[in-house]
């Protein structure tokens, strides 16, 4: 026994032997990295990598400076002319409201820097106000190219929609945010030629196939859309501050019902984190509405005038064009309703809310025999 308990004991003891020859010395390595980073070579190394990770530092700021900013708005008659004259032909009913809408997803995906909802690298990765001024002049691009589709191209519901303007509406509902495997931007740029095939059909008196209807209807159609649209804005723009609301779903209706019971009265109020992002879809959707209605004021002028509507389309074109005076502050400032600092989603909601009242007036002129 006692021979056995020697010879484990042997054992053990040549294992920690061996162990502690293969186990490795976390000083000496420290030592010998530390040594490494103290030669020469290697401090020069290191400044140059640190110079170019400051450098592009510096780049990346500079760009996201540069492409920070709202492209000014253009003129859409000029627009138009360019475009028919570019196929040698004349500018006919339609061709303002086309060519705006057109000019709108053109802005979108040629301003500065591009399209960058869907970067996936710096600084597009690491900008936020641009996307979503880009989501909201996309969502007034939607709107119209599903009312042209639906409403302005066709004289009754029973005739035959207009296969490119199918192929564009259908184009600008693409995913906003996919960068690989047919990107946003392809979709959106074939959807432009889309309309482009349309808009010369269109002008081309050869051919029928291609009609824009300037109808009262059609536009009140369209008008009723937007008046949603801007009415969301102003609630969610207004909520900037925390806002308690009323249930007011089923007012005027004593036999409505919903789905789900809700409280009659509850607190919205938009997370500070959104607030910025809910005023920059706000001025991206009104930049691109403002061009819309100065095309529809050209090819509905008939209709207005006959109405006696184009002063009260004139009063939307003057409101939307005050919520795009220049921002003055670096940042969004989200001060109390009458406190000391501003509050920019309030101002913002003011302009969006009384454009939206004149657009339910103008609806309703349009909406008379």
């Amino acid at each position: 026994m006692q021979g056995n308990v020697g010879c484990k004991e042997t054992v053990r003891v040549r294992r920690q032997a061996v162990c502690g020859t293969m186990r490795p010395n976390l000083g000496v390595i420290a030592m010998s990295f530390i040594n490494r980073l103290r030669a020469p070579s290697t401090r020069w190394i290191l400044r140059g990598v640190g110079v170019l990770f400051v450098l592009y530092a510096l780049l990346v700021l500079a760009l996201m400076w540069w492409w920070s900013y709202e492209p000014a708005q253009f003129d859409v008659n000029a627009l138009a002319r360019q475009r028919a004259a570019s196929h040698s032909q004349q500018v006919v009913t339609g061709s303002i409201v086309t060519s705006a809408l057109m000019g709108c997803a053109e802005t979108l995906l040629d301003k500065r820097g591009g399209y960058i909802s869907n970067d996936r690298f710096p600084p597009g990765l690491f900008m936020d106000n641009v996307p979503n001024w880009e989501f909201g002049v996309l969502t007034a691009t939607r709107d119209l190219a599903l009312s042209l589709r639906n409403d302005f191209s066709r004289s009754q519901s029973q005739s035959t929609e207009d296969i490119d303007l199918q192929e564009a509406q259908t184009g600008f509902n693409y995913d906003n945010n996919r960068w690989i495997w047919s990107s946003s931007e392809s979709q959106y740029r074939n959807a432009i030629h889309h309309l482009d095939a349309y808009l010369v059909r269109l002008a081309d008196s050869a051919h029928t196939n291609a009609q824009f209807y300037a109808r009262a209807d059609s536009l009140s159609d369209y008008l009723k859309q937007v008046s949603t649209r801007l009415g969301s804005l102003s609630q969610r723009l207004s909520a900037s501050v925390g806002q308690m609301r009323l249930d007011t779903d089923l007012a005027g209706e004593p036999d409505a019902t919903k789905s789900t019971p809700t409280p009659s009265a509850q607190m919205v109020k938009t997370p500070w984190t959104q607030i910025d992002d809910v005023f920059y879809e706000s001025r991206g959707y009104t930049w691109a509405l403002l061009e819309q209605l100065k095309a529809i004021e050209v090819d509905f002028a008939p209709i207005l005038e006959r109405k006696n509507a184009l002063v009260s389309l004139r009063q939307v074109v003057r409101e939307l064009e005050e919520s795009q005076r220049p921002v003055m502050s670096p940042m969004i400032l989200n001060g109390s309703p009458f406190g000391f600092f501003a509050n920019h989603s309030l101002v913002m909601a003011n302009y969006v809310s009384r454009a939206n009242a004149a657009i339910i007036d103008l609806k309703s002129l349009l909406d008379r025999g």
